[in-house]
This record gives C-alpha cells, structure tokens and sequence, in this order.
C-alpha cells in the first residue's frame, strides 16, 4: 500500500476528555465490511458471557442495527438530539440476544451533521449510561468524519474492521493515521474480516500494518479474524443474529473469541486503575 492520502506524519495530540473504560467503538474506514453485523455479534457473545451489554447504533444517519435484528423501535436516537428524551430513556431490550439497544434513526442526514457542542453532550450522555454496564459496544458509521472520530476518541478501545479489498485497506489506514494525530493510536486494534482463508487473513493484516509501520510508526495489533462464512448473509437476511441462527459456524466462533480478549482488556484497564 502506499502513502498517497499525505506525506506528512502529523504529530499526535493528546485528548482533552475522558475515555469511557468499558466503552468499546467498532469503526471502518468504508462500508460494506460487515461493522453492524460484527458489532451485534461482539454484543451478543459478551452477553452470552454474562456480562451486562449495551449496544448503541452511532451511526448517525445510516443507522441499520435496528434493520438487521428485525426490529421496530418506538424510540430512538432522533428523540435524544432533538431534546425530547433523555439517552436512558431510549434504551430497548433485545430479549433474543440478552442485550439493550439504542437505535439510531437511518435517513436524518442531519444528525450526522450535528453542530460540536451538541454532539459532545451526546458523548457525555453515553459516559454516563455506560457507567450502568459492563460493556458498550458502539457501531460507529464507516468513514473518518467528526462525528466517528469523537466517539472514537471517547473509547477505551476502537476495533478496526478491514477486508482484503484494496479501498477498504486504504481507508482503515486513513482511519488509523487521523487517529494517531488526534492521540488515539494507541487504542486502535484491527479485525480482518470476511478472510478466505487464515493465510490470507494474516496477508492482508500485514498489507496494513506494513503501511503503519513505514509511514507512521505504529504497529496496531491485530485482535482477530473472522472467516467468510455463507452463514452471514443468511442470519442478516433472515434478521436473526448468527449466534441464535447458527451459532456452531465457524464466523461465530472467530467473534466469540475476540469477544472474550476484549473483554480481558476491559477488565486488565479496570484492574490497573484501580490499583492506581
């Protein structure tokens, strides 16, 4: 890959807020990668772990987590920008995955447009609801713009998703190189998915991290990969989650797997502070 998005290699700034320790964002440089359906995946095998989930949908305008679980939601996203609920007031059940739900609101272009000041109060908000779970999961829209690049900012961790398409890798490195000049890169781990095979998920891990290391010094981790599996596409037709409608497949399993480091993360960063 090479660095045709910029020469220069911006010197990272340090946040000036809080991260949520238990606030996990899921990103892409581009759509069509499978984010949503990972995200409600990682959610679902961290509830089946026992652990008390939230899953909200932040990407503002596009938001489809609703879509793929088959759902309906009486309250939404759109209720808490415009002012007439409150975050908590908005979170749903998803009783068939053991987990809550935000759900976002696709079609309002406007909210992925929101004025600074009120998108920073949307942040707070989810610091404070998350401070209620163990973990959030939070589906970020594809791209880099501020809005994705605040709430990823607020996260403790932000799980990458990439393919072996060209576009995507270039875009999940243009991911990676904003968040090193906004001091985030340390927070940044990669999951390759829809691989062929496990050598070509481990070729294209090191496509990108190759582009990392020459052009911005940093070697991201790789936290997993996730087979290309037909039983995806037949769990989101179908909108039911892969881990009700085939949970024996081999891409459940892979989400299964980083599900449980993800977790060890959240509770090593718990553990460390608290011994602070």
């Amino acid at each position: 890959m090479n660095e045709s998005i910029a020469t220069a290699n911006p010197k990272p700034k340090t946040p000036t807020f809080r991260r949520g320790p238990n606030l996990i964002a899921v990103a892409s440089g581009k759509g069509g990668v499978g984010k949503t359906w990972f995200s409600i995946t990682l959610a679902h095998a961290l509830a089946k772990m026992g652990k008390n989930v939230l899953l909200f949908d932040g990407d503002l305008g596009l938001a489809n987590v609703d879509v793929q679980l088959g759902l309906m939601p009486k309250r939404d996203l759109n209720d808490v920008i415009r002012g007439r609920l409150s975050l908590d007031k908005v979170v749903q059940r998803f009783d068939d995955g053991g987990f809550d739900i935000v759900a976002g609101r696709s079609g309002q272009a406007s909210l992925s447009s929101l004025p600074s000041q009120r998108l920073a109060h949307l942040r707070d908000q989810i610091m404070e609801v998350a401070k209620s779970y163990d973990v959030v999961i939070c589906d970020l829209g594809a791209g880099i713009d501020r809005t994705v690049r605040m709430l990823s900012d607020s996260a403790s961790q932000s799980i990458l998703l990439t393919t072996d398409e060209p576009t995507s890798l270039t875009d999940a490195y243009a991911f990676i190189k904003l968040g090193n000049a906004a001091g985030m890169s340390k927070n940044i781990s990669i999951v390759v998915n829809q691989a062929s095979s496990e050598m070509e998920g481990e070729k294209t891990y090191k496509t990108l991290l190759k582009a990392c290391q020459n052009f911005l010094r940093l070697t991201p981790p790789l936290i997993g990969m996730i087979n290309h599996d037909p039983k995806v596409k037949e769990s989101i037709r179908h909108q039911t989650p892969i881990l009700t409608r085939s949970p024996n497949t081999q891409a459940a399993e892979d989400v299964e797997f980083i599900a449980s480091k993800v977790w060890k993360s959240i509770a090593d960063a718990t553990k460390e502070k608290a011994e602070a």
